[in-house]
C-alpha cells in the first residue's frame, strides 16, 4: 500500500515537515529533507500500531485488510 507524503521546508522553524494528508495526526519533521522522510516512515509505522482497546459488552473488535 502506498501513501502520499507532503514534504516542505518551514522557513519559520528552519526545518522540513512531512505530513501524510490522509492520515490525521501522522506527521513528522527533520533538519534535512531526508531526515524528515525517514522520520515520517517511522511515524507511519507507529500510526498503524494497534493500541489496547476494551470494547463495550456486545461490541465486536474485528480486523480487516485492504486488497
Amino acid at each position: 500500500m502506498k501513501f502520499r507524503l507532503l514534504v516542505e521546508f518551514d522557513k519559520d522553524a528552519k526545518r522540513w515537515s512531512a505530513v501524510f494528508p490522509e492520515l490525521p495526526g501522522c506527521a513528522s519533521a527533520g533538519d534535512t529533507e531526508t531526515e524528515a522522510i525517514d522520520n515520517a516512515r517511522e511515524a507511519l509505522a507507529l500510526w498503524f500500531e494497534p493500541t489496547e482497546l476494551k470494547p463495550h459488552k456486545g461490541a465486536k473488535l474485528l480486523e480487516v485488510a485492504l486488497p
